[in-house]
């Protein structure tokens, strides 16, 4: 039986880091992965939406995780996203993240044409079946347009690579169900941030999120909590949380873009998102500095 526990808890969603032109960057890259080694992270999740895999290429993806394995090996649990629109690019991706010593595999059902359920799990099986690497089937039908279903995720399971589901659907009951529908030990994470503990307290094993990475402290924070049982703590420190994420989209610029221009005031230069991601407003950068203050504050309120 697979020893799972490494997959548990708090795995940040790794953002692309750019040059001040708006090319990947090797130094941005390995020092965000230092940064989030600082920050006591123990995994991280590569090249997914936060990375803006559907905006690069398959060789710069390629690149990214290599910059990514050269700060992370042996030091940081890795699983690598290798969703692509086809399944040979998708291929490709998978045997290179195995071939450079990453932990894990993960991909979104194919994109853009609307398959028939058959189409999506013949997909994800040559994905699958193209190394031994373990396997989380990414569910996120807010952006794919395809919900996972009981019937795909148990002809799945039955491949001994498949481990689990990153599943970023918002109702908190998909994530009791796929520990339900499974007839082996599975590792859950939860997707959306904004009900992380929602989705431990539902069965999820820890969380993949797009927003970790600005705050890092405070989802571990969290995840502390809950592992104590102080769940009332745990819920006001949720709120807070929450406060912050919604404020993340108050702006011009696109979510991701916003927190890097946050991660820039303290520091961490990893450019912004790239087109047809907006870039931040100039307008706004008054109101992003009150953000990333309110971010500090918050830190100080929780962790000591």
């Amino acid at each position: 039986m697979k020893n799972l526990d490494k997959y548990k808890g708090v795995f940040p969603a790794f953002y692309a880091c750019y040059d001040d032109q708006g090319q990947i960057s090797s130094e941005r890259i390995q020092k965000l992965v230092q940064y989030f080694i600082d920050k006591g992270i123990k995994g991280l999740y590569i090249g997914g939406s936060s990375g803006e895999c559907i905006y690069q290429t398959v060789e710069e993806r390629k690149f990214v995780l290599e910059e990514v394995m050269k700060v992370a090996k042996n030091k940081l649990t890795i699983i690598a996203h290798v969703g692509a629109p086809s399944t040979a690019a998708s291929v490709v991706l998978a045997k290179h993240a195995a071939g450079i010593g990453v932990d894990a595999l993960s991909s979104i059902p194919p994109y853009y044409f609307v398959l028939s359920d058959q189409g999506v799990e013949d997909y994800w099986k040559e994905i699958v079946l193209a190394t031994d690497l373990d396997f989380f089937i990414y569910n996120i039908p807010g952006c794919t347009n395809y919900n996972l279903p009981k019937t795909v995720y148990q002809n799945l399971l039955k491949l001994p690579q498949v481990i689990g589901v990153k599943n970023s659907s918002m109702p908190s009951l998909d994530i009791i169900t796929k520990k339900m529908y499974a007839d082996k030990e599975v590792i859950v994470f939860n997707g959306p941030d904004e009900q992380y503990i929602g989705g431990r307290i539902m069965g999820a094993d820890g969380g993949i999120g797009g927003t970790y990475g600005v705050m890092p402290e405070l989802f571990l924070k969290l995840e502390e909590l809950f592992v104590q049982g102080d769940i009332q703590r745990a819920q006001e420190l949720q709120i807070d949380i929450n406060s912050i994420i919604f404020d993340l989209f108050a702006f011009s610029g696109h979510m991701y873009s916003v927190i890097k221009a946050v991660l820039k005031l303290k520091g961490m230069n990893i450019g912004t998102g790239r087109l047809p991601l907006p870039p931040v407003d100039p307008k706004d950068m008054s109101n992003i500095e009150v953000l990333s203050k309110k971010i500090d504050a918050t830190i100080a309120k929780y962790v000591k």
